[in-house]
This record gives C-alpha cells, structure tokens and sequence, in this order.
C-alpha cells in the first residue's frame, strides 16, 4: 500500500510541473502574437507615411 502511495505522489508531482509547463508555454504564446501584432501595425504606420511622402 506504501508503494502505491508514494507512486501516486509521483504521478502527481509530474503532473504539476507538467501543468506548470503548459501554462508557461500559453502565456509565452500569447505574448509572442501580441508583440508580432503590434509589430506589424507599427512597420504598416511606417509603410503608409513613407508612401505618403513619396
């Protein structure tokens, strides 16, 4: 029974970090979009005023 538990102890230990990894790799995802996001809109900005002035 002791093995069992200790097993299960394990299992869930893997199992946070496992959750943890998860959560670090959305948060990472979402920020990449954002960043490349507003990076677009701002070479856009800088594409428009370089026609404008041509």
């Amino acid at each position: 029974m002791e093995n069992l538990i200790l097993f299960f102890n394990s299992f869930l230990s893997y199992l946070l970090v496992l959750a943890v990894i998860v959560v670090l790799a959305g948060i990472a995802i979402f920020v990449g979009i954002k960043m490349r996001k507003r990076k677009n809109e701002q070479l856009e900005k800088e594409s428009n005023t370089a026609n404008a002035k041509a």
